[in-house]
């Protein structure tokens, strides 16, 4: 295996960095060992903008949409793998990869979203296997004729929200089966983009016609072993700012009432507000969450996740409340104006990356504190982290894992580029 960075000087830092952090009583060993072990989702959707394989151009309606037309986007499932596969060797830990029905490998049968199989996903199953990388899963929901009015799930038109529950069931079956492929649940998570541009007359219909689709959806019985289902909310997207069907408030007594897992996208919100506050409030009633890392600009823009002030608390909190065991971690971003493997890396390292951050909180001395009344104490402790040597605990962890150290990637995300990508033009 290829050796990166200059290990005498990475390994003469760590020892440093592991002293300062041992006052402390943090154990940086430790910390490295479980940060890798946190499986992170990796989205199948950066690769090539959402396009998936049923021969569109490109992404259509559903209340997203992907800017950039950055050249060598994946074309079929092979180049889109092949891609995967160069971006986890730069990416340090536990990984898995999420699909979405879009992306069905059907050989070049026109296959109605409604009628899909496990079986068409039988190569993502047979390389899931092989390279030991768990699949999620997601319901496709856009890009879609019967898309076209705005509303799915929550539309009053039998014949298209029957279409819709048909195919969110199908969607629960291929998830179950490539569960059961890898021995381990595959994430299955609902999102529509149901909404009105301007203010509806009547919010409350479109609501009772959801919560009776996913009634049905949800029916139907399914190994817990194989399958985690989860739904989506959001407060507006292009096209529904107005009103949202599924809103945060919808799925939070859904989720809870249902004993099923929420997803939190950290880009479904005010553009000021943060997730990490909701998590320990959602977990007291829900049996878990899914957790999306995005970025947020203004609007809803799904920018490659950054290692920022919003992500790094989330982490913190997630690990504060011990909670790994509930919760399940992935990547949602889409930005086709930038190398697509460089964005993979990007925000799949700064989330593996504030994942080690908050490993290396000294959370017993901050609760300690508090619990003493001694505030002062407990800020003094958090800004004196902000300054101790924590990248030469990630320089380590990346040497450790075999990946690149610093921006070694770049170099090598070129050569690609220029062998692979610049190819496909």
């Amino acid at each position: 295996m290829k050796a990166y960075g200059n290990k005498e000087s990475i390994e003469t830092a760590y020892s440093l960095a592991k002293a300062a952090y041992a006052k402390l009583d943090v154990n940086t060993d430790k910390a490295i060992r479980a940060a890798v072990d946190i499986p992170i989702s990796i989205n199948c959707w950066q690769g090539d903008d959402i396009t998936g394989f049923e021969g569109a151009a490109g992404l259509s309606g559903g209340g997203i949409l992907v800017t950039g037309n950055y050249p060598g986007r994946a074309r079929n499932g092979d180049e889109l793998r092949k891609d995967a596969e160069f971006a986890f060797s730069l990416i340090p830990g536990k990984k898995r990869f999420n699909l979405h029905t879009l992306y069905a490998e059907t050989g070049g049968k026109q296959i109605p979203r409604d009628e899909l199989e496990p079986e068409h996903f039988k190569d993502w199953m047979i390389w899931s296997k092989k390279k030991k990388i768990p699949l999620d899963f997601n319901p496709s929901f856009f890009s879609h004729s019967l898309a076209d009015s705005g509303y799915t799930l929550s539309s009053g038109n039998p014949k298209i929200s029957k279409f819709w529950v048909r195919h969110a069931i199908a969607s629960r079956r291929i998830a179950s089966a490539l569960g059961a492929n890898q021995g381990s649940p595959s994430v299955n998570n609902i999102w529509i983009p149901d909404g009105s541009k301007d203010l509806p007359a009547d919010r409350l219909s479109p609501r009772l016609r959801l919560r009776d689709a996913l009634d049905e959806i949800l029916a139907l019985p399914l190994d817990p072993k194989t399958i985690t289902d989860t739904v989506e909310a959001k407060l507006f997207g292009i096209g529904s700012e107005a009103y949202v069907v599924g809103s945060h408030e919808f799925y939070l007594a859904y989720a809870t009432a249902k004993q099923i897992r929420l997803c939190l996208d950290m880009g479904h919100f005010h553009p000021t507000e943060t997730i990490a506050d909701k998590i320990s409030a959602a977990l007291l009633f829900v049996p878990g969450l899914l957790i999306h890392f995005s970025r947020g600009l203004r609007w809803d823009s799904d920018h490659v996740a950054i290692y920022s002030d919003d992500q790094r608390e989330v982490c913190r909190e997630i690990l504060r409340q011990k909670a790994l065991n509930r919760i399940d971690l992935a990547l949602d971003f889409f930005d086709g104006s930038i190398n697509r493997i460089a964005a993979w890396t990007i925000g799949s390292r700064s989330l593996r990356k504030s994942l080690l951050e908050a490993l290396l909180e000294p959370t017993k001395l901050l609760l300690a504190a508090e619990k003493a009344g001694k505030n002062h104490e407990r800020l003094a402790l958090m800004e004196e982290l902000k300054t101790l040597p924590f990248s030469a605990v990630w320089d380590k962890l990346c040497l450790d894992a075999r990946t690149p150290v610093g921006t070694d990637w770049l170099q090598q995300t070129d050569e690609y580029e220029k062998t692979v990508l610049d190819k496909r033009k």
